[in-house]
Parts: C-alpha cells; sequence; structure tokens
C-alpha cells in the first residue's frame, strides 16, 4: 500500500514537471516570453537579407521584442519588416532602425536606436530612417576585384 502511494505521488510529480516543460517550449516558441503585451511597428528597408521572421528587436543591447513578418512593397519594391515590441519601451518618432549581425557572420537582428523627441512610435507605425544589413559578399567582391564604379584604363595602341 506504502510502495503504490510513493509511486502515485512520483507519477504525479513527474507529470507536472512535463507539463511545466511544455508551457515553457510553447510560450518561448511562441516568443510569448519576451513580454506580454505588446504593439506592432513597422521599418522599411532597401535590404533585409538574412533578417527573419522570429530575429530579435534589440535596444542597447537588451532584448525588447521579434520580428514578425517580412514583406515586400510592390510599389517601390521595398522590404517591410514587421515587428513587436514591449509596450513598456515606448520609442521615439525619431527611432532610427539598422539591421546588424551577431559577430562576423551570426545571425542578423533588427537594431533600434531611439531618437530625442518627445512624440512616441504609435502602434502600426513606419519607421523610415533605417540603415539596411551590409551584403558582406558585395564587399569582399568589391575589395578582392576592385570598385565596379572605376573607369577602365585607356589602352595603349601601336
Amino acid at each position: 500500500m506504502k510502495q503504490s502511494r510513493l509511486e502515485l505521488i512520483v507519477g504525479v510529480f513527474v507529470l507536472l514537471g512535463l507539463a511545466a516543460v511544455a508551457y515553457l517550449a510553447v510560450r518561448i516558441g511562441a516568443g510569448a516570453l519576451v513580454g506580454g503585451d505588446t504593439y506592432d511597428l513597422k521599418a522599411r528597408f532597401t535590404n533585409s537579407g538574412g533578417l527573419n521572421p522570429g530575429s530579435n528587436v534589440i535596444v542597447a543591447g537588451v532584448t525588447i521584442g521579434r520580428v514578425s513578418t517580412i514583406e515586400l512593397n510592390p510599389k517601390d519594391f521595398s522590404a517591410v519588416v514587421t515587428f513587436s515590441v514591449r509596450k513598456v519601451f515606448q520609442l521615439p518618432v525619431d527611432s532610427i532602425a539598422s539591421i546588424k549581425t551577431t559577430g562576423l557572420i551570426g545571425d542578423k537582428f533588427l537594431s533600434l536606436a531611439p531618437g530625442g523627441e518627445s512624440e512616441v512610435l504609435a502602434p502600426g507605425a513606419l519607421i523610415t530612417d533605417t540603415e539596411s544589413t551590409v551584403d558582406l559578399e558585395s564587399l569582399i567582391s568589391r575589395f578582392a576585384f576592385g570598385s565596379t564604379n572605376a573607369k577602365p584604363k585607356p589602352t595603349e595602341t601601336k
């Protein structure tokens, strides 16, 4: 009788532990542990290469949100990045959004540099002051093969 009661208690304890792990996995996968209440903002980039939905949104090295979607604007062929930010962080209207890399070839993230204005961005606002990602392959090829904007040297003819 004592043995079966002990087994029941251990079984319930194990089930509660598994339920807690499953709950945390679902919350982390949905990005819900970043913060409870969030609001959405958008930023327009000429190149969003390497940034993916689920990437972090960072201010001063602190994660304050996640990238939700990345879509192509058919009118001007720019990338519109929609991201969520915790409501406790009210960003000024003159904030700058840029795409940065962790390390030399690490993951991309959205970095926000808050401005100095007292007016804050409304939910759904579009940040147009942006810095696109640096295309590392293009920089290496320019360095290796010279600039594509350089004029060709005239050839001598005899």
